[in-house]
This record gives structure tokens, sequence and C-alpha cells, in this order.
């Protein structure tokens, strides 16, 4: 299951100090053990792997892959395909020869990679165990993948990103921490809908989105209401004033959005597409 890198922030606290005692040898020690090497138990990385609802159609990057394990279970458990990147060579071949005596090496990869270098693009799924402050590097790349991308982080969140679901699970063998608990974290990107749509008949959507937290106004003519939602992947949905009027949109390749539940006899219509106005402004029906 997942191997994956964690700091003990304690422990960065004596190697820096350390860094600043000894100079530059230190100061490279300690930029290299960022991320030291933790081994996550079994069962949290089934977990992880549930979380994000990992099958054959899948292809995986375990981001800091450790020994491999996430990797290999993905492979072998739920039939997916997988990548590993780590910057300690002897970890990635641990990886590779663990690969092979599973039968799995024809879908669970390993690269000696530093994670920043990574392609990110075409994988549906990333996991990760990593410092806060590198969750938050990596989130601006992480925000720009597919919609519908699923990301699990052991522990640490992505600020104030909220998490679409959280997971917490008694790990009495956890080798970290006090608590004796792991956080598992699923976030499903976001599609970017930040902006104003337009219909046929005079019809203007405008929408301010925060991650996927989603507040519109939707114009006809005169008329006027406020909605309130959320983005799940590449679906949109929409509660209009006391959660009693729903619509919902797809967001498509092509960039438009099309409504898949509306109201009956209301402004939008199932089938109905709005394009974005871009720098101008929806025509009037």
């Amino acid at each position: 299951m997942s191997v994956v890198h964690v700091l003990h922030r304690g422990r960065r606290a004596v190697v820096l100090a350390l860094a600043v005692a000894a100079g530059a040898a230190a100061a490279q020690l300690a930029s290299d053990e960022d991320v030291p090497f933790i081994t996550t138990p079994d069962r949290v990385t089934l977990a992880m792997l549930q979380l994000a609802a990992v099958g054959p159609a899948d292809t995986l990057v375990d981001l800091g892959s450790g020994d491999g394990r996430i990797v290999i279970t993905a492979a072998r458990r739920f039939g997916a395909r997988g990548l590993g990147v780590d910057i300690v060579p002897d970890l990635v071949a641990r990886s590779q020869a663990s690969a092979a005596r599973a039968g799995v090496a024809d879908r669970a990869t390993f690269r000696v990679q530093d994670l920043f270098d990574t392609n990110l693009a075409g994988f549906s799924v990333i996991t990760m165990y990593l410092l806060p402050e590198v969750n938050l590097k990596l989130r601006p790349r992480l925000l720009a993948l597919p919609a519908g991308t699923r990301i699990v982080s052991h522990d640490w969140d992505m600020g104030d990103w909220v998490p679409d679901r959280t997971l917490t699970l008694d790990v009495p063998e956890k080798a970290i921490g006090r608590e004796k608990r792991s956080r598992l974290h699923l976030w499903v990107v976001p599609a970017r809908l930040q902006g104003l749509w337009c219909g046929a008949g005079g019809v203007a959507l405008q929408v301010q989105q925060r991650f996927q937290a989603v507040q519109a106004t939707l114009r006809l003519g005169a008329e006027e209401q406020a909605l309130a939602g959320r983005i799940d992947g590449a679906r949109l949905a929409l509660l209009g004033p006391g959660n009693g009027a729903e619509w919902a949109a797809e967001a498509e390749p092509g960039g438009g959005l099309r409504i898949v539940a509306a109201v009956p006899g209301g402004v939008l219509q199932v089938g109905q597409r709005l394009r974005p106005a871009g720098e101008g402004s929806c025509p009037v029906g």
C-alpha cells in the first residue's frame, strides 16, 4: 500500500538547528530530509484507494512513493495502472522488485524523480503523504487538472481548499504522532466555471466560484434569482431560496454547460446549453 513521506516537526527543528551550527553541508542535509520516508500502515493505504474509488479504468500517481506499496496495491487489488515517483534510488529499486514479485510490473512502474518535476497530466487519481507546505505548493497544479481528477492526502490538508470528504481512522501502529489516528482527505478537482454564461432567449447565469463552492445569479430580462450550490467534478448543482428549487448542469469538453436537471416551467430547462460570455455580456432575448 501507500509508502509516503511526511516530516515530524520536532525532527525538522533539530535538523535545521544542526544546519545553522554546521553550515552548508548540514543545510543540504536539512533540504534532503524535508520529506523523510515513513511507511503508511497497510489498512490506511487500502482506505486511501477505497476513498478515491480506484478501479481498473484509473491511472494513479503516488507522489513520494517510498517502497511502492500504494501503486502496487492499486494494481494488484483494484486493477489500476500506476506510477510512483521518489527521489531515493534505493526505494525506487525496492519498489520495482516488489512489483515484479507481486506480478504487476506491467501495471506498476516507478521512477527516480522529484515530485515537482512530475507531469501530472493523464492521471485520474493522485495520492500523497506530504507536508502541508508541499501540498500548498502543489495546489495550483492540482487545481489546473481536468475536472473530476481525484486527490487523496494522508493527514495533511490543502489550506482553505476544503476536502470533499474526510475519513478518520484509528491506527494504533502508526509510527508518528500522539493521536495514533490517520485523517484521509479527498478532493475532486472542480470544473472552472467562474464567469458569465449565456443561454438562448436572453438567459444569463453569473457564477462566482471558490473552489467547489458557488454563488450564482440567474437573470432573464428584469427577473433575477440568487442561487447557491457546489461543483462536483464536472457537475454544477444549484439551489434556489430555501433549497426548494434545483438546477444541475454538466460542463462539456467544448466549453459549454448543458442543463441536466431543472424545475419544470423554470428559466432553465433540461437540454438547454449555456456558453461562456468571455469579456462581453449576454445578448438580450
